[in-house]
């Protein structure tokens, strides 16, 4: 029976049901890409001080119309020795304390000196020759108020306590950034699921081989290391497996030995010499599914036994690379705890596409023109792999649409 892809994608989620393979503690420097396994809070306030946001002078917004005189320097990283008085300010760096008795921070450029250690703050009106401007803050320069006047105040961007990164996340850079300010120098993460592939098919060879008349080169085991890699997974490419049951059989037991997940190309669709489904139930594989209706990719088969997860996907190439978008990624990323979700971006069709046969979802690749509109790659079928080395993303034409009319905002999903 062949499934709906909803109704296969729920079977496949819903077969990660126990605990994930675990978790360990990496150096910071290591956490890219990894999935965090507990949330961080934070250990102080940040900023921990008042601190000033501008180059300039720190004084009081009461004396404004004052001269004022300056009582010292601050650097950031020096602490203020000395509090603010009447008439007095202290002559200040972005990111250094705010001394104690100023509630503002005049910026440098909007002052003069009148004496060696005395300034005035020249209001919008005076400077420029007196040019009438819009109404500006005169403290931060900005159109309409600012509450700060060019302070960032102790504990405003995060309280002491406060949880900052919840666990789950796919650490980018941004979050190695966030960590770091948190002293946070060994997050815990989930340990990576090892994923073992194998490549079928006696008509495969090695990409450094020259291939026969009657040969290909294996690209569909190396693609599914780069996939698996890009899913904060580790892969194993065990080569390729001749197609005879004896070579099939050894292959996959000893990856199932190897790995929490056993992926497999080829051999899965209704030839004499597709043999991973029947291999699979040998080993106490239970299948789940043979068939989805998603075009390409309709032979896909996954399977689960108390020790291994195993997805058989079709031979040509770009069956191999959407049918793990859609199904496997989703599925390491949810083995760690993590919720995947694809980008979409959004654009108008640039020309109507038709299809004939609708009984399935048709995946196609497409770029986005100069003009943000949504062009489909020109596409002979699941073997050209090149189409998809020129696309943006993938264009789903859902079962039972016949037609996508020129114009139609449509969703693309990146890869």
């Amino acid at each position: 029976m062949m499934l709906k892809f909803e109704d296969a994608f729920e079977i496949v989620m819903d077969s990660i049901s126990g605990k994930p393979p675990g978790t360990e503690r990496v150096d910071i420097d290591r956490a890219l890409n990894r999935i965090l396994a507990e949330d961080i809070a934070s250990d102080m306030d940040i900023p921990p001080f008042n601190k000033s946001a501008m180059d300039g002078y720190a004084c009081r917004r009461a004396e404004l119309d004052n001269e004022l005189t300056v009582i010292e320097t601050i650097g950031a990283g020096y602490m203020p020795q000395k509090a603010i008085g009447r008439n007095q300010c202290s002559k200040i760096m972005t990111g250094a304390v705010v001394p104690e008795g100023a509630d503002c921070v005049i910026m440098v450029e909007h002052t003069e000196k009148t004496s060696d250690n005395k300034i005035r703050f020249t209001p919008l009106e005076i400077r420029g020759a007196k040019r009438k401007q819009k109404a500006k803050n005169p403290l931060t320069g900005f159109i309409g108020e600012h509450s700060t006047d060019n302070i960032c105040f102790k504990g405003e961007d995060i309280k002491k306590g406060e949880v900052v990164v919840r666990g789950g996340i796919k650490i980018s850079a941004q979050h190695i950034a966030v960590l770091a300010s948190l002293g946070c120098t060994r997050p815990l993460v989930a340990i990576q699921p090892r994923v073992g592939i194998i490549a079928t098919g006696s008509e495969l060879v090695e990409p450094d081989r020259k291939p026969a008349a009657c040969q290909i080169r294996n690209s569909n085991a190396f693609q599914l290391a780069a996939q698996v890699t890009s899913a904060s997974a580790t892969a194993t490419n065990y080569g390729i497996a001749a197609d005879t049951e004896e070579a099939i059989d050894s292959m996959f037991k000893k990856a199932a030995a190897e790995n929490d997940v056993v992926i497999f190309s080829g051999g899965v669709s209704m030839g004499d010499y597709d043999l991973v489904p029947g291999i699979l139930e040998k080993n106490n594989v239970r299948l789940l599914f043979e068939k989805v209706a998603v075009k390409p990719g309709r032979p896909t088969v996954f399977g689960v036994s108390n020790e291994i997860f195993c997805f058989g996907l079709p031979g040509n190439p770009v069956s191999t690379f959407i049918i793990f978008e859609l199904f496997v990624k989703p599925f390491l990323f949810k083995m760690m705890g993590h919720n995947f979700k694809p980008v979409v971006s959004y654009g108008q069709l640039e020309r109507t596409i038709t299809s004939k046969k609708t009984e399935r979802d048709s995946w196609l690749p497409v770029v986005f023109t100069e003009n943000n509109e949504v062009a489909i790659i020109e596409y002979h079928g699941s073997a050209h792999i090149n189409a998809l080395s020129e696309a943006d993303g993938l264009l789903c034409m859902p079962a039972g649409i016949a037609e996508i009319k020129e114009g139609t905002t449509v969703a693309v999903r990146q890869i």
